[in-house]
């Protein structure tokens, strides 16, 4: 019996996927359930299971190719699929045989030495590895550089090797296998030419100079788009302000070791701040509110979003009702964010809505930048490195863990008066932690 496998629905603004890797090939088996191809939106990307237990008989759109939801992707039989081979057993050890005395052969008139035959030379055979599955657009990439998978770490499920695995590894590598095979196809210059007089503008740089093209990624079209909308939509400002980062950084020290006894998970500086926007957004509530048409929309509820850094891109899923939440169940669900990131797991509901945002650029190494509000928040705001610095404190200079912050803000909600006060009670909150309560 003929089976198609359509593109799933992923949500309501979705109509359009990019075919990523396919997890099995035309002829391959596949069980009821079993991931078979990754479909990536502009927003997740989602691992789309066999409908039965059966055979891949065609495969109709190909990695890298658009497909609406809906669409007939792959055509699968339904049949049996056959039980997996058991291990092969040991062969037997050779028994002795009785010992032949060679018969000598009898004497002959001496012979012209034979003609020299060459041997046919033999290809060995591939040697077999246990290790992660390469995906065919990986193995492609890795051809195409002249490079092998040994030492890449693959990011897809159950470790698979992805094709944007195998360009992170080309691009870590410099280019250098593919640079080495080009170098081989180049002719030999001839000898004793007068030295050639270089035109203007010439690269002194010898040999090709390769360059690629990659698709974007439906995630990086979407963020390019939103940042632009941003940019065009929206009167942008960010004001800044700098904290002193010892007392928590002190109360995190004193209180760790309790802190993981008890909610089993670390105590971090988001979920500081993350308390301490949620008590800076219920003092100046127009940073919560957004802009509808020709009303202001004030909310009285949290939900707070989180970027982080996933494999594909940055993602910004939500803390819902951060007012309700403790600092474990904080640090909980971001650790779970992070984790899933990486993985592409983050679910499409994750994503969407989200009333304001944090973003920590010190994890990069980031001192100061400005960040772009996510539309239609009106505000985010920016975390930074902590770098110890010497400050002023009752007239003597000492020396201080130091972190700037910045507030983005829409300044047609927002005005600049608010926006430095929300960013002052930031600081009088991080400054000041014992005031936020510590389920220690």
């Amino acid at each position: 019996m003929s089976i198609e496998l359509k593109v799933p629905a992923i949500g309501e603004s979705i109509t359009e996927v990019i075919v990523g890797d396919w997890f099995k090939a035309e002829g391959d088996y596949v069980r009821l359930d079993q991931d078979l191809v990754v479909v990536e939106s502009d927003k997740v990307n989602l691992e789309v299971p066999s409908p039965c237990d059966g055979r891949v008989v065609k495969v109709l759109k190909q990695t890298g190719e658009t497909a609406q939801v809906g669409e007939t992707i792959a055509e699968l039989e339904e049949c049996e699929v056959p039980a997996e081979p058991a291990p092969e057993a040991a062969a037997p050890a050779p028994q002795p045989t009785a010992p032949v005395t060679p018969v000598a052969a009898p004497p002959t008139a001496p012979q012209a030495a034979p003609a020299y035959v060459p041997q046919t030379a033999t290809r060995p055979e591939p040697e077999v590895t246990s290790g992660p599955a390469i995906m065919p657009a990986a193995a492609r990439v890795l051809a195409e550089h002249g490079m092998s998978a040994a030492g890449i770490i693959g990011s897809g499920h159950k470790g698979r090797i992805l094709k944007e695995d195998a360009l992170r590894h080309v691009d870590a590598s410099g280019g250098v296998a593919k640079a080495a095979v080009r170098t081989e196809k180049v002719s030999p210059q001839p000898q004793n030419l007068a030295p050639a007089v270089p035109m203007k503008n010439q690269s002194a740089v010898t040999g090709e100079r390769p360059e690629r093209r990659v698709r974007m990624t439906p995630l990086r079209k979407t963020v390019a788009r939103r940042l632009l909308e941003a940019q065009q939509t929206a009167a942008l400002l960010t004001t800044f302000n700098e904290i002193d980062m010892s007392e928590v950084m002190k109360l995190r020290k004193t209180h760790q070791p309790d802190f993981v006894d008890k909610h089993g998970v670390k105590l971090g500086f988001m979920s500081f701040f993350v308390k301490a926007v949620v008590d800076g957004l219920r003092e100046f509530p127009a940073i919560n509110a957004v802009i509808d048409g020709g009303e202001i929309v004030y909310r009285d509820y949290y939900d707070i979003g989180i970027a982080v850094g996933g494999g594909k891109g940055l993602v910004v899923p939500v803390i819902r009702n951060a007012e309700q939440l403790g600092f474990a169940e904080i640090e909980h669900t971001i650790r779970d964010f992070g984790a899933r990131a990486q993985k592409n797991k983050i679910k499409l509901d994750e994503l969407l809505g989200g009333t304001f945002s944090v973003t920590n650029g010190g994890v990069y190494g980031s001192l100061l930048s400005t960040p772009i509000v996510n539309p239609p928040q009106s505000g985010i705001l920016g975390m930074h490195g902590i770098q110890e610095r010497p400050i002023a404190v009752d007239g003597e200079v000492v020396i201080r863990p130091m972190m700037y912050i910045a507030l983005t803000y829409d300044h047609r909600i927002v005005d600049g008066r608010e926006a430095v006060g929300f960013l002052v009670r930031i600081k009088k909150c991080i400054e000041n932690p014992i005031r936020l309560a510590l389920e220690v």
